[in-house]
């Protein structure tokens, strides 16, 4: 287990990424790293926090934001729901509507692109160049390791939970992946996998997704603790019932 210090993000932070300020540049070094946790926002939290461990000026792009209408093709306006209103919404497998980058991090797909060259849905890519109108990055996993690539923006949609309505967001597919959720690592092989369980895991095998990430046991390290960043020693396995009942 890691020994609790200032925070849980630097915790995890120190221990998955070692002397980050020397090795940041490193595509190795990166290719092989990763942080898994249950819920987006603990990852958003530490993805934050790592970029601004990196040295340089970060570039910011917006997304342009609507409300899809019933076909999908195009929007329509809704004064119930502001533009202000869908700027906030933060959802899983949608990149967000402020997406702050730098040179060098690493970033995860969203989208499935272009299959051919390796751009699916789930691959890791390091920023090469950040421009106005597209962004090069290189592969970090896949077949295609080592291709240079330009994303583009795109439009993606999604039903948002509770509300009776589709967002419709133009921006480039991607999310900064220092940490990622344990459901978007699966695939994934890792040397280094650092475990942030501040939240129990949620549902049915996503114990065994995030151990099974790392190709040696030496190579993962546990976070587990409470809000108060105090240290938990047990956490929860969620199993279905059924397979434990004899028949």
């Amino acid at each position: 287990m890691v020994q609790r210090n200032a925070s849980v993000v630097e915790d995890i932070v120190a221990s998955t990424y070692p002397d980050l300020q020397h090795n940041y540049y490193n595509v190795e070094y990166l290719q092989g790293r990763a942080i898994l946790a249950p819920h987006h926002e603990m990852v958003r939290q530490i993805n934050s926090y790592m970029l601004s461990q990196i040295p340089g000026e970060d570039s910011t792009y917006y997304s342009s934001d609507s409300i899809a209408n019933a076909d999908g093709t195009g929007s329509i306006s809704n004064p119930e729901y502001p533009i202000e209103f869908l700027n906030t919404l933060q959802l899983g497998g949608l990149p967000n509507y402020e997406l702050k980058l730098k040179v060098g991090v690493p970033v995860l797909l969203l989208r499935n692109i272009d299959q051919t060259a390796g751009l699916c849905n789930g691959t890791r890519l390091i920023i090469i160049r950040l421009g106005q109108w597209s962004i090069e990055a290189k592969i970090l996993t896949g077949t295609h390791i080592g291709d240079h690539v330009f994303l583009p923006r795109l439009v993606l949609t999604t039903e948002v939970p509770h509300l009776n309505f589709t967002l419709r967001r133009r921006q480039y597919p991607i999310a900064l992946c220092f940490a990622m959720t344990i459901n978007k690592s699966q695939g994934q092989s890792l040397n280094n996998v650092g475990l942030c369980l501040r939240h129990q895991v949620f549902c049915h095998g996503q114990l065994y997704v995030a151990v099974s990430r790392v190709t040696t046991r030496k190579g993962l390290k546990i976070l587990s603790c409470n809000d108060e960043g105090e240290e938990v020693k047990t956490m929860k396995n969620i199993v279905f019932k059924e397979v434990l009942n004899e028949e």
